[in-house]
């Protein structure tokens, strides 16, 4: 009954932190404050009563739309609040009531306002990502990774993706890939040490490319298009931090 009653709590408290990172990946972009103006409908400016603002449940009974203009809400909006909601409980399941749940639950809000934004606008805020190694390198000074992989991954990372870039750019004379993506894997080193940044990497490169053939296959994307590689960033982070140890005992094992 403890541990339900724990899941129960998270699963809230998750809805009700998805609902700040909406409003994060709304405004970041924007350069909006954070706290002011409160919440409202981004078509007609109308403030939003306690009842419009209950995640998921107000979305639900509103029918996605506005409760004046009729104008559509996002359905952005309930997906951010129930996979927060489910990280949250997931992240209980693995870690328990332990240090490592807070700081893991962290980073993955971190990594859900970067897909977001990165998806919607191809941009990776600094206000994330440059704090976001500062405070990988402090927390893994203190737990797992510990500082030694952490550095080395924060380095190993954002290296990395700045040499690959900068390659593809004197040779195609284009720009490949943004320095807020070499930021980020750096933050994802900072966070989960060297050899999950490794998994993460791999992880991102390999559904970036599958997608990428597969839209250039149906003809919505040419060759010469932006994928937003942050977004995979994000979703290989997530799955590294849960199962990128297995995977490497797998990967190990095939040569062993």
């Amino acid at each position: 009954m403890n541990d339900l009653a724990s899941v129960a709590l998270l699963a809230v408290i998750g809805l009700a932190v998805g609902s700040f990172l909406n409003v994060c990946i709304y405004r970041l972009p924007r350069r909006e404050s954070l706290n002011w103006p409160g919440s409202h409908c981004t078509t007609c400016n109308r403030a939003l009563s306690w009842y419009e603002n209950i995640p998921l449940v107000s979305w639900l009974v509103l029918h996605g739309r506005c409760r004046s203009c009729g104008s559509r809400i996002g359905i952005v909006y309930p997906v951010v609040e129930a996979v927060t909601s489910a990280l949250f409980v997931g992240g209980f399941l693995i870690y328990g009531w332990t240090p490592l749940l807070a700081v893991r639950l962290l980073f993955a809000c971190a990594m859900i306002v970067l897909f977001v934004i990165d998806l919607q606008h191809q941009i990776l805020p600094n206000v994330i990502t440059i704090p976001g190694i500062v405070a990988g390198l402090a927390f893994s000074a203190m737990l797992p990774p510990g500082w030694l992989a952490a550095l080395i991954g924060a380095i190993a990372g954002g290296g990395a993706l700045f040499l690959i870039a900068e390659v593809y750019c004197r040779i195609r004379g284009v720009e490949g890939l943004g320095m807020g993506d070499v930021k980020m894997l750096a933050m994802i080193g900072a966070f989960l040490g060297w050899q999950l940044t490794l998994v993460t990497l791999m992880l991102a490169s390999l559904s970036g490319s599958i997608i990428g053939v597969t839209l250039i296959a149906s003809g919505r994307r040419s060759m010469q298009a932006a994928l937003p590689f942050g977004t995979f960033l994000a979703v290989g982070a997530l799955v590294a931090a849960v199962y990128g140890d297995a995977l490497i005992r797998w990967y190990v094992a095939l040569y062993s």
